[in-house]
Formats: structure tokens, C-alpha cells, sequence
């Protein structure tokens, strides 16, 4: 299956429809008289669909077991027709497209059965995905694609050029990827008054984020947070319980994490892990949706 360890934990939604054709008045009164000889078509259908979605990951091998949180069957009868409406959401990391669709057909399947008897007729049209909300691409648009960021590397061990930076890399591969414009890249030690003028200066050019990697954690170097919360305007809490939240998902060791974000005027100020695996988790945790705040800190404007 694929890796979706990566992603975020979201509500996510999906509507799928099968139609049902039969091929004469008496079986659409029958069912609605409900004197189909089998039972009831409409509640032993919904039931056949909602044990059948619950099944979608033992016979669909690339799919991935979650949690049914919902699962809404609706009908509607168009002359001959029926169209079958099948909802699933969940609260997971992947979305549910798969199991409405599996669902649909599967209610689709226990009407032809039913009325088989009765109609010989039957036939199962335009399966297929309505709707689905919660993933990336229900916000692909919603991002401002002109945003710059400065990237800042604080380790008194990689300025002294006896380390290679990653942490940096990894972090400049994920903005690159949510299409923003790496302008500067520098690496400093880690001494407060560098790291506070580094903010100011880019700040003072215009640069719409800057992103530390390094000096959150607890030793007595670590001094990053210390440089920059006594020149932040103001402090966004959620963004640094996301960072912690996401990683202590994937290591314990998150919770020792210092990780800060807020504002300088107009410009993100965030400051990361500096191991490259706990820069490259914090931004996936963030982003692309940290991106939605210069909807609000610089308006919506697009290129």
C-alpha cells in the first residue's frame, strides 16, 4: 500500500451513485408497495451497502483499512430509474472515494438480486464518484502561489563546517513543493543576536516567512525561541501544537521540542527542530495550510 504516513489526520468525504434500470412499471410499484416476493429492496440494500463498505479493504488490495465514521444511502426514483446515493466520511488520513463506490455498487448488486425474480430486465448504469472533500486537492487553489521564505540553518557545528546541513534541504524541498520561493539560504551559529537580526532583515526586505531549522531543544546552545519570542508581534500557539502534536505521533521525544511561530508585522516567523527528521515532520505537519495565513496577513491576491 502506499505510505500515507506522512499525511495529516483530516475529515474527510466522499458521495458516490449507481443507477439502477429496470425494465417495467410494475417493478419500480413493487418496490415502492413493497411486495417484492425477497423483502424490503430499499432497507436490504442499504444494509447490504453498509456491510459492504466495511469489506472495501479485504478485497480491494491497495486499500488502505480506516475507520467508517458515517455512511448515508439515499434514493431516488426517476421513471425506471433508480439512482442509488451512497455518502461515507471518515476522520483519517486517506480518503474514502474507494468505499463510496464499493458501497454503491454493492447496493446496486443486492437490488438486481431482489428483483431478478421479478425482472429480467435489470440493468446497473454509471457508477461513479460525485463528490469528495478533505483532501489536498480540496485546497490545490486556495494558496497564494508569490510567497518568498528565507531559510535559516542555527548550528554553531554546521556553521563551523563540521556537519552537513540537511534539516535545511529537507525544508526547502517542501516549500519548493507547495511552490514557494526559497530567496535566502544561510546557516549561522547559534548566538541570539544573529538569529534576531536574520529576522529583522529579512522581515525589513519583504520576505514573507522565515524559517529557522536548529537551537529548540534543551541544551544550553539551544537559544533560538529565546532570540526570537521578545521580537514577535504576536505568537500563534496552534501552529507549534501542531508541530508537537504531529510529531509525538511518530517519536516520544517530540514533547522536548521549543518550537515557535508567530509574526513579525506582516511575515511568519517559525522556528523548527534542527535534526532533519524532525524539520521534515514539522512541515509536513503544517504545510501547505500554514500558507493559508497570508490570506489574512497580506490578502488573497494571485498571480
Amino acid at each position: 500500500m502506499v505510505d500515507i504516513t506522512h499525511k495529516s489526520t483530516t475529515l474527510r468525504t466522499a458521495t458516490a451513485q449507481a443507477i439502477v434500470k429496470v425494465s417495467k412499471p410494475e417493478t419500480i410499484e413493487a418496490i415502492k408497495n413493497d411486495t417484492v416476493p425477497k423483502g424490503n429492496v430499499f432497507a436490504m440494500s442499504k444494509a447490504a451497502g453498509l456491510l459492504g463498505v466495511k469489506r472495501t479493504p479485504d478485497l480491494l488490495p491497495d486499500c488502505h483499512p480506516l475507520p467508517i465514521e458515517f455512511t448515508g444511502v439515499e434514493y431516488e426514483i426517476d421513471g425506471l430509474e433508480i439512482t442509488v446515493l451512497f455518502t461515507v466520511k471518515t476522520i483519517y488520513k486517506t480518503g474514502v472515494e474507494v468505499e463510496a463506490m464499493h458501497g454503491a455498487s454493492v447496493v446496486a448488486l443486492n437490488m438486481y438480486d431482489m428483483l431478478k425474480p421479478i425482472d429480467k430486465g435489470i440493468e446497473i448504469h454509471q457508477i461513479k464518484l460525485l463528490s469528495k472533500k478533505g483532501g489536498k486537492s480540496d485546497f490545490k487553489d486556495r494558496f497564494r502561489n508569490d510567497l518568498t521564505a528565507a531559510v535559516v540553518v542555527c548550528s554553531d557545528t554546521i556553521s563551523a563546517g563540521h556537519k552537513e546541513d540537511k534539516a535545511g534541504k529537507a525544508i526547502i524541498k517542501k516549500l519548493e513543493s507547495c511552490n514557494v520561493k526559497v530567496t535566502e539560504y544561510v546557516i549561522i551559529p547559534d548566538e541570539k543576536e544573529i538569529i534576531q537580526q536574520k529576522a529583522k532583515a529579512y522581515q525589513e526586505q519583504g520576505i514573507d516567512m522565515v524559517i529557522y531549522t536548529g537551537g529548540t531543544g534543551l541544551s544550553a546552545r539551544d537559544v533560538t525561541p529565546e532570540a526570537l519570542s521578545p521580537i514577535l508581534d504576536r505568537n500563534i500557539p496552534g501552529i507549534e501544537e501542531a508541530i508537537r502534536n504531529y510529531g509525538q505521533e511518530r517519536t516520544p521525544f517530540s514533547m522536548l521540542s521549543r518550537s515557535v511561530a508567530g509574526t513579525i508585522k506582516d511575515t511568519l516567523i517559525l522556528a523548527l527542530p534542527g535534526s532533519t527528521n524532525g524539520a521534515k515532520e514539522s512541515m509536513d505537519a503544517i504545510f501547505p495550510a500554514v500558507l493559508h495565513s497570508f490570506r489574512i496577513l497580506k490578502g488573497a491576491r494571485h498571480d
